[in-house]
């Protein structure tokens, strides 16, 4: 008997929703950074103290949503975390929908006399978030391992897509209204919408035949312990799997080192070029470049899978060289007399380096994740897309630490 195919290609669109979904959180907060910092915690009665938290918010943010990320996408490999595979995501999302609602309420009125009130309340809502956010990336790469590798694929796609998405959301919903306070609520709305939609759709996989074969396959590592003969072998899952994890981790380590950090700080060099405009200089060659072309990057995956599992690490060490390559661009943060010569002035060849940089971000990665489940017999693949799954936040959490090097680099 065949097995079932995915007709429309049903399950492959529904794992693209919650890859973007995985993600949405952490994009909308750091797209409505302006409102954060420019409404919220603006100078008011206590100007010391709300110009401090303004101006240390994203640090503040960062470390408060990547820690509790990484720490929750190992331990959700090792312990059942809410239960099983389906109660794991379904209370994710609803206490991310509850803490959004509890965002949106905190928008609609006024804060200006309780500011450290407010910006400290930000911040558990930002590590709760992200508490949920690692439970439920880390759950779904499991999930997808069981499928063919191309949906491990959508579900990257699905995360370089959300980028893509919250950008355009940010030009159009900051063109419409102009007030900070308005367009972030629709930011919060928008992401409620997404995780509803995620929501939703994942109660609609059970339903699908093609989903139930794949899940019946290699069904094993996360059944109920009363029905386990053996305990899971961790270790040996970790060491066949090592290659592409390494493989996870240093793609989104160098991604993260480079970007948003130095790439978004990068100064057009010619007044010839054809971005006049330094903010949109930085919209265009930045945000927009990378987000586009990691996407297609995942995309691309559908159709060549180049190199082989044995091989991928080539060109993923290859990547640290992007580091060097943007720091000797016109690379100016704020508030620092950079000394290192920059030797890549052409406005063209950076906008070159940004796109190679960000489609092999998208290709690699998504390739990577694909490889690593296939690594282990089939009844271990949840635990090895865990294990990917949780490479892939250690190699952001590793980036964006890395970055704060990246200054000192240049002086």
């Amino acid at each position: 008997m065949e097995p079932p195919k995915d007709k429309w290609n049903f399950v492959l669109l529904i794992f693209v929703v919650h890859g973007i979904g995985t993600l949405m959180p952490w994009n909308m907060f750091i797209t409505a950074k302006s409102y954060f910092v420019d409404y919220k915690l603006a100078d008011g009665i206590n100007s010391t103290s709300s110009s401090t938290y303004a101006s240390n918010f994203l640090q503040y943010h960062n470390f408060a949503a990547q820690i509790p990320n990484v720490v929750f996408n190992w331990l959700n490999i090792f312990f059942n975390l809410g239960g099983d595979l389906t109660k794991r995501i379904v209370f994710s999302i609803l206490l991310e929908l509850a803490l959004f609602i509890l965002t949106v309420i905190f928008a609609m009125i006024d804060s200006s006399n309780w500011r450290g009130a407010f910006f400290w309340t930000t911040m558990i809502t930002v590590v709760l978030l992200n508490m949920a956010g690692g439970i439920y990336q880390n759950t779904i790469y499991g999930m997808v391992a069981t499928h063919p590798f191309k949906y491990t694929g959508a579900v990257v796609l699905g995360s370089n897509i959300c980028g893509l998405f919250v950008s355009i959301l940010s030009i159009a919903i900051t063109s419409i209204f102009p007030s900070k306070r308005t367009a972030a609520i629709y930011y919060f709305i928008t992401a409620m919408v997404v995780l509803l939609a995620c929501f939703d759709t994942f109660f609609a996989l059970p339903l699908n035949k093609f989903y139930r074969y794949n899940q019946l396959s290699g069904k094993s590592d996360d059944e109920p312990e009363k029905h386990k003969t053996a305990a899971i072998p961790y270790w040996d899952i970790f060491k066949k799997t090592s290659l592409q994890l390494y493989n996870v981790f240093c793609t989104f380590f160098v991604t993260l080192s480079i970007f948003p950090s130095v790439h978004s700080d990068i100064k057009k060099s010619s007044d010839t070029f054809i971005i006049q405009n330094q903010n949109l200089f930085t919209s265009v060659t930045c945000f927009l470049t990378f987000n586009l072309f990691a996407m297609l990057g995942s995309l691309t995956t559908s159709w060549v899978q180049w190199p082989g599992p044995k091989y991928l690490a080539v060109p993923v060490t290859l990547r640290l060289l992007f580091i060097p390559l943007f720091l000797y661009c016109n690379y100016s943060p704020l508030n620092i007399e950079r000394k290192l010569a920059v030797l890549i002035s052409n406005d063209w060849i950076y906008w070159f380096i940004s796109i190679l940089m960000s489609w092999s971000s998208g290709y690699l990665s998504s390739l990577a994740m694909m490889y690593a489940p296939q690594t282990v017999e089939p009844k271990h693949q949840v635990k090895a897309g865990m294990f990917a799954a949780a490479m892939l936040i250690t190699g952001i959490f590793a980036g964006v630490l890395f970055s704060f090097l990246n200054p000192y680099f240049i002086v």
